[in-house]
């Protein structure tokens, strides 16, 4: 088509941002969490957990499906598709009355919208910038990561203006018409398309090269290199959102315990003092998660993919050993923030690891079961936190509730346990990574 021949690639580069900034508010979990509690106060904080873990899983099962029907159909259907079912996920949720309809309509519903339009504008890039590989998509996915940014404060005052289920439905209202918005913009390039004046490279030390071509995705299932990508990915994105969908509480406990020293019951101030903290945590971890897909995306196309993804393991690694320690507000967002850099960088990185190994062709469908790892690790991240938290003290606080103040019950814990198996499973990946070869046909 000639439209495709004169189309501009950068406007598909907006449709992405637009589109990933949307689906990025996934992320704001934690902070509606408070909220939701105190609308359902018989949920318990595995309940509480649920939606987080599942929606996750439901966002990797959309990105393997639609990945392949992208490929086949073109990526502005599917991306437009994704959008509604998006929107209309959470619009159904704001209806909710219990767990099993909040979770269907906000996990599943909801869930499987954005795995349906996230896959649509990383294929897409790919298929555009073969000169900018690793730049370019981790510049299509560092505004999911910045979606926690610009959605936060708004929730926040969709919150204390309207209440948290009509939150749920301005936010699908908003996600809705930006995702198809976005969606407009995704083109496919021409068949045998390459910038002008590029020509593909040799590879430099570390880059990998897909050693037969293209694979399908039924080849690439047949070799191992597949399957140990898989696991440290999957390592990676459970260190990630084990940190992304607890920030809140995990600031919570050390905060909690430090102000019981000098106050037989925290005040509503100082609790709320903490709350804001904890919602800032979040704000800021989401820039170092966007920074992440950026700048690691940039550093593979100079020092390999495979150099790059050693030190962002080793990193992660060391952190997620560590955290337990960093009690102080400071250091705990230097904690935080450093896994929210690295996993960003995962997110950034395996998209072009996905195209380097195994083509650009099938992409959208290979990078589909890649990303499965996503979504294994975010049922296990955001639950194992919480499952292997103990409890070690229980602390009164003062709370407002119904106009009047009373006093509850925070039960505050340390997760040093489960930092302990996210960095020993990051460790390891180290070695998984650097054993890599090439694969062939």
């Amino acid at each position: 088509m000639a439209a495709e021949k004169t189309f501009n690639r950068w406007l598909v580069v907006v449709g992405a941002m637009l589109i990933q900034v949307s689906l990025g508010a996934v992320y704001i979990y934690s902070v509606f969490k408070p909220s939701l509690i105190a609308k359902f106060p018989t949920w318990s904080a595995t309940d509480l957990a649920l939606p987080s873990q599942l929606i996750l899983a439901f966002f990797a099962m959309g990105v393997i499906f639609a990945g392949k029907i992208q490929d086949k159909i073109g990526p502005r259907i599917v991306a437009t598709v994704g959008g509604a079912m998006l929107g209309a996920g959470l619009i159904i949720a704001s209806f909710a009355t219990d767990l099993l309809m909040f979770t269907i309509a906000f996990s599943v519903i909801g869930g499987l919208g954005i795995g349906t339009a996230y896959v649509c504008p990383i294929a897409t890039c790919v298929k555009w910038f073969p000169d900018k590989r690793g730049m370019i998509t981790g510049l299509a996915v560092a505004g999911f990561g910045a979606g926690a940014l610009v959605f936060t404060p708004i929730a926040k005052a969709f919150i204390a203006s309207s209440g948290i289920m009509a939150t749920f439905m301005y936010l699908g209202i908003i996600f809705l018409v930006a995702v198809i918005l976005g969606a407009q913009l995704m083109v496919v390039p021409p068949a045998g398309y390459k910038p002008e004046g590029w020509n593909p490279p040799a590879p430099a030390p570390g880059v990998t090269k897909a050693g037969g071509g293209d694979f399908t995705t039924m080849e690439m299932l047949r070799t191992p290199q597949f399957y140990l990508l898989w696991i440290t990915y999957f390592a990676g994105c459970m260190a990630g959102l084990m940190i992304i969908m607890n920030i809140t509480n995990m600031w919570q406990s050390p905060s909690m315990l430090e102000l019981a020293k000098a106050m037989p019951t925290v005040s509503k101030d100082a609790f709320k003092t903490v709350a804001d903290q904890g919602a800032l945590a979040v704000m800021i971890v989401a820039i170092l998660n966007a920074a992440g897909r950026l700048v690691w995306g940039q550093v593979s196309d100079i020092i390999g993919r495979k150099t790059t993804l050693i030190i962002l393991f080793a990193y992660a690694g060391v952190i997620m050993l560590l955290l337990n320690t960093f009690t102080s507000y400071p250091m705990f967002l230097v904690g935080v923030c450093s896994v929210g850099f690295c996993f960003g960088g995962f997110l950034g990185l395996y998209p072009a690891v996905t195209a380097d190994y195994f083509g650009t062709k099938n992409v959208g469908a290979n990078y589909g079961f890649m990303f499965a790892a996503f979504g294994a690790g975010g049922l296990l991240g955001p639950w194992l936190a919480p499952k292997l938290m103990t409890i070690v003290a229980k602390i009164p606080y003062e709370a407002m509730d119904k106009g009047a103040t009373v006093v509850k019950q925070f039960g505050a814990g340390n997760y040093s346990t489960s930092f302990m198996i996210a960095g020993v499973m990051c460790l390891a990946s180290i070695g998984i990574v650097w054993m890599l070869k090439t694969p062939t046909k």
